[in-house]
């Protein structure tokens, strides 16, 4: 029983990974070429957080309930992007540290190859 509800939980998160529009965002900005889209996704955030008061002061006006949980989803999302931003930050100056070092010492070894 405990093996079924583990593999139905991973069959719901791979699909949530695969077909949510924030989560293929932020899956595409984790790659290599992505990286440097972190930061300016980050305001994205900033959409997300405009719908969720919205939807937030329409349920307070007298709206269903049930719109609620379109407002914690909104602020999951923005969430999940303010997060985001920085996270790619930090990955792009060290790949990029990383590629100048590669790059630095290919630079090294082919001038002491062509000196000799």
């Amino acid at each position: 029983m405990f093996q079924l509800l583990i593999a139905f939980v991973n069959r719901v998160y791979t699909f949530f990974q695969r077909t949510m529009p924030t989560n293929m965002i932020i899956r595409a900005t984790h790659a290599r070429r992505g990286l440097k889209w972190g930061v300016p996704a980050t305001l994205l955030a900033v959409v997300y957080v405009v719908i969720g008061a919205t939807l937030s002061q329409w349920v307070a006006d007298g709206a269903p309930g049930w719109i609620n949980l379109l407002v914690l989803m909104c602020l999951w999302n923005a969430l999940k992007f303010v997060v985001n931003g920085p996270v790619s930050l930090v990955r792009l100056v060290r790949v990029r540290g990383i590629e100048r070092r590669y790059r630095d010492a290919g630079v090294a070894s082919t001038e002491s190859m062509s000196v000799g």
